[in-house]
């Protein structure tokens, strides 16, 4: 059985409705000191054990991948990379079987195999409170000869991914961003010739992103927990590679397919199409419309709400978009706001899960994100940044003190609204307490008006350049 190193552990973040409050960048160097300090102990004990060695990229871990460890393996072969921060992958290699029962997975194997490695198949392994909550999986090597005590019910001729929906399942970002994000690169290369197994499964997640999954799988999915019977693989992935917030880097794809998030913008395009023609006869546009840029507002009732909402739908008709107002619910078919938004020029919309919408929205469209107090760090970390790498046109717009309805509620010289940041390094309670569920938005509208009229004349540029 090959092992790899168990890298230090990762400082925790905690988590809020739609992020965990935390600083990468404070640990980053203290990661890399401390992983290099095990690697030399552990190198020598490494390459004269198992024969394996060890490929260790640059960076601290999440820029790194996977498959230096635990690619070409041979049959009998059981694998764990655990020095990624964000998640543990494991490859089972020749007779896999499942036993839902004991949780467990079986690798036969005339190796004289020992031991045994558990694995939590979820991309948030920092955050112990929340892996915590995850099903654990037992990886057994057994031997060949016992292997008539545990018979095939259901044989497969494809490899499978066991992964886990529970965690953040729930959460618009997390189910993304720790689940069909990792999944699609997980398992792109293997051209849907692939069997997902699922531990935590729940019939409204594959409601919800079916159309997504089919693009993935040819296969029927395996609720792993309630599925009795034992299924046999040639091969198995336990858990989910992940690169990056709402993010995937080509240079970290196997194969060397290079697929970036354009490429996974192109495979969503393809999940939702037969929906989209749908929608599409059923809408009536006059021409008008058609020739103007068109602008979504991504609309929030409750907390970090616009309270001038209609004023804004006013001015930005005004200067001369189409506009149309979106409110998603959870129970708002995802093919319908991919519609919306990939047919839109401009995104405008308060930072929360929502968000995550700009994946729908083509590259070089506008996104204008509303960034109220406090939330400055997480709406560049999870939105901003993973924006512009996709080739959006990302609008920042910071709400001043007196954008903010908190300026009803504490004194003009208060911590809370002339240094937010400091009150939001507190912690997570303190930010979502005061920041997340307690604030609304007034927008100065003359002042937002110069971020709408830059992003009209990029538009129509744009429509200029692709006319010529």
């Amino acid at each position: 059985m090959v092992k790899c190193l168990r890298k230090s552990a990762y400082v925790p973040r905690k988590k809020t409705e739609d992020y965990e409050v935390g600083r990468r960048a404070k640990y980053s160097k203290f990661l890399r000191l401390s992983f290099a300090v095990m690697v030399s102990c552990c190198l020598g004990f490494l390459f004269f054990t198992s024969g394996f060695s060890l490929l260790w990229g640059e960076g601290n871990g999440t820029r790194r991948g996977y498959d230096s460890l635990c690619s070409s393996l041979s049959n009998g072969t059981l694998c764990c990379d655990r020095s990624n921060l964000r998640s543990d992958i494991c490859v089972m290699k020749g007779d896999v079987r499942t036993d839902s029962i004991s949780s467990s997975l079986l690798l036969y194997t005339d190796r004289n195999p020992t031991g045994i490695e558990k694995i939590r198949p979820y991309t948030r392994k920092w955050e112990t409170h929340t892996m915590d909550t995850i099903d654990e999986l037992n990886l057994i090597l057994k031997p060949s000869s016992g292997n008539s005590d545990h018979r095939c019910d259901v044989r497969h001729e494809v490899p499978a991914v066991f992964f886990s929906t529970g965690g953040y399942t729930g959460n618009l970002y997390h189910e993304f961003n720790d689940g069909i994000l990792p999944l699609y690169i997980t398992s792109h290369h293997m051209n849907r010739r692939v069997v997902f197994a699922i531990l935590e499964y729940h019939d409204w997640w594959f409601t919800k992103y079916g159309d997504v999954l089919r693009q993935l799988s040819e296969f029927p999915i395996i609720d792993f927990n309630r599925d009795r019977r034992v299924h046999c693989f040639p091969e198995a992935t336990v858990g989910l590679k992940i690169h990056d917030e709402l993010a995937i880097d080509p240079a970290l794809m196997e194969n060397a397919t290079k697929r970036t998030m354009v490429d996974f913008h192109d495979m969503l395009d393809r999940a939702y199409a037969p929906r989209i023609s749908g929608f599409a006869k059923d809408e009536e546009t006059d021409e008008s419309s058609k020739r103007k840029p068109k602008l979504v507002i991504v609309s929030r009732k409750g907390s970090r709400e616009i309270t001038n909402e209609a004023s804004l739908v006013e001015l930005a008709a005004e200067i001369g978009f189409t506009v149309e107002v979106l409110r998603p619910e959870r129970t708002t078919e995802l093919a319908l706001i991919y519609w919306k938004l990939e047919s839109s020029d401009v995104m405008v919309g308060v930072h929360g899960a929502a968000m995550t919408h700009f994946m729908f929205m083509r590259p070089k469209s506008v996104f204008i994100q509303v960034i109220p107090l406090g939330t400055r760090w997480p709406a560049e970390n999870y939105y901003g940044e993973p924006a512009r790498k996709y080739g959006l046109k990302y609008v920042p717009y910071e709400i001043g003190a007196k954008e903010s309805s908190l300026r009803e509620k504490y004194d003009r010289n208060d911590p809370v609204l002339v240094d937010p940041e400091s009150v939001a390094g507190k912690g997570w309670e303190v930010t979502k307490k005061i920041y997340l569920d307690h604030q609304n938005v007034r927008l100065n509208l003359p002042r937002f008006r110069k971020r709408l009229v830059r992003a009209f004349e990029y538009c129509n540029r744009r429509r200029m350049t692709t006319k010529d």
